[in-house]
């Protein structure tokens, strides 16, 4: 799997949104292990070990995947492929792209951020900085995924927090206030309590923004599409049935890869040549 040579955000907007997930996931973690974790479970027992390692698969899964978006390299450029024959049939999926100044094979187009084509391109990600094409969709849907469960998870425990057992603290119109309208928390309350409140608005912004995504992308995925695909034809062109949808973004072994961002699972396609679905029976699954 080649590396990319610049993986860092090119965009001020990139940048923002990579800081959100790089910088304040990590201090969130923080403050919940430390401060959230011991009001439910004493440090030591078997619930306070269990809670803390499954919060650490996923922070794990989430950053592991995040990063591995950025680092992999899904440009057209990633190995050199000779074009197919000039009076060819295939020849005709592959279209001139101006900006690289070069053919550019099936799928794949160029983004201006990116300064490359992009191998079976779905679009650019803010949060990464980079484009998610072929080689990085599987790593995208992990990322996107455990940011979902991990947020589900956070909030369960910040809610009872919150609402339940600090209730005489937080209950109240300020707090609800507060969570309606954070500019709020700059100039009133206490330190702590504006920094809790902070991380619970964080935590439910991360739980909309993954029922978001995982919403609008999944069925994506399981027709054998990219985000890019606009009219009817384009998104049913390359629909094989919803294992081998699968199959195409997570790879040979998708059955363990959503696991870990560290589990080998080759592609079956190259990302070059793409064979079409020819019949409505092969879009069954």
């Amino acid at each position: 799997m080649k590396i990319r040579s610049n993986p860092l955000p090119r965009r001020l907007a990139d940048v923002l949104c990579f800081l959100l997930i790089g910088v304040f996931l990590p201090i969130v973690f923080m403050f919940e292990i430390i401060v959230v974790l011991p009001a439910f479970h004493e440090p030591g027992g078997f619930f306070h070990t269990f809670t803390f390692l499954m919060a650490m698969f996923l922070v794990f899964n989430i950053k592991g995947n995040m990063i591995a978006c950025m680092m992999i390299d899904t440009s057209v450029n990633v190995k050199q492929v000779e074009s197919p024959p000039e009076q060819s049939a295939e020849r005709l999926e592959w279209r001139e792209c101006t900006e690289c100044n070069r053919l550019a094979p099936p799928r794949s187009w160029h983004c201006k951020i990116c300064g490359a084509c992009i191998l079976k391109r779905d679009h650019h990600c803010l949060y990464t900085g980079c484009c998610i094409g072929h080689r990085n969709h599987r790593f995208f849907m992990g990322f996107i995924f455990y940011l979902f469960v991990g947020s589900v998870y956070a909030l369960v425990y910040n809610s009872i927090y919150m609402w339940i057992i600090h209730s005489s603290i937080y209950c109240n119109w300020l707090t609800v206030l507060k969570l309606t309208c954070p500019m709020l928390l700059l100039v009133t309350g206490g330190f702590w309590t504006n920094i809790y409140l902070l991380f619970y608005s964080l935590n439910v912004l991360a739980l909309a923004y993954g029922i978001l995504l995982l919403g609008y992308h999944v069925p994506i995925v399981l027709r054998g599409g990219v985000s890019a695909d606009r009219t009817k034809q384009r998104k049913l062109k390359y629909k094989r049935g919803v294992r081998q949808n699968l199959r195409s973004v997570f790879g040979v072994r998708m059955h363990i890869a959503w696991l870990s961002p560290l589990i080998r699972s080759d592609l079956p396609d190259d990302g070059y040549h793409w064979r079409a679905s020819t019949s409505t029976k092969e879009s069954e699954d």
